[in-house]
């Protein structure tokens, strides 16, 4: 747990880190600006352009916490100089997606259409080219909310096992099952 909040982590150019007094680390860069509240056991410093965190003594709880809080700020601080994409593809005869602002409108094959609405910081795009499968694509900075924004639209339709019919990750590997003729 505390090798990984040993190492500091490299500020790029053109990405500020500011810490409040009160544990506030602010990451602003040239994609926007992210905060995090660090446990005050915790202390974040900046030492020849790296950000360095440590923590006060060697208990369990501070040695987990030193690496939690290394990997939010490291995540930080890639997603407003580069962000995150993920993609998602709806298996299925008749599933489609159209993307409208900020909403997204599925047809999941239920007896209605699913009105999704995504957080502003979140751009959604949506292809359907013929002979492939629909894909959502989601951007944004924050590595936590398009992570729980991309679940949440997969719990929608989750891929079922025997025909993987639902709503999957850019190439993620189902776990298929053999129907009932597979049992002679």
């Amino acid at each position: 747990m505390s090798r990984i909040g040993k190492a500091p982590i490299a500020i790029p150019a053109g990405v500020t880190v500011s810490v409040s007094d009160k544990n506030l680390v602010s990451v602003k860069g040239p994609k926007g600006e992210l905060l995090q509240q660090v446990d005050s056991d915790i202390t974040v410093g900046q030492e020849d352009g790296n950000i360095v965190i440590t923590r006060p003594t060697e208990q369990k709880r501070h040695k987990a916490l030193h690496g939690l809080y290394r990997a939010l700020i490291n995540n930080m601080v890639f997603g407003v100089t580069e962000g995150y994409k993920t993609t998602q593809e709806l298996v299925g005869v008749g599933y489609r997606a159209n993307a409208n602002g900020n909403t997204l409108e599925l047809t999941l094959g239920f007896s209605h259409q699913i009105v999704f609405v995504l957080p502003s910081e979140i751009k959604v795009t949506t292809t359907a080219d013929k002979g492939k499968n629909p894909t959502i694509t989601l951007e944004s900075i924050d590595k936590q909310l398009i992570g729980q924004v991309a679940a949440k639209i997969r719990s929608l339709r989750k891929p079922e096992p025997y025909k993987g019919k639902g709503i999957k990750f850019a190439g993620e590997v189902l776990r298929r099952k053999a129907g009932k003729s597979a049992k002679k």
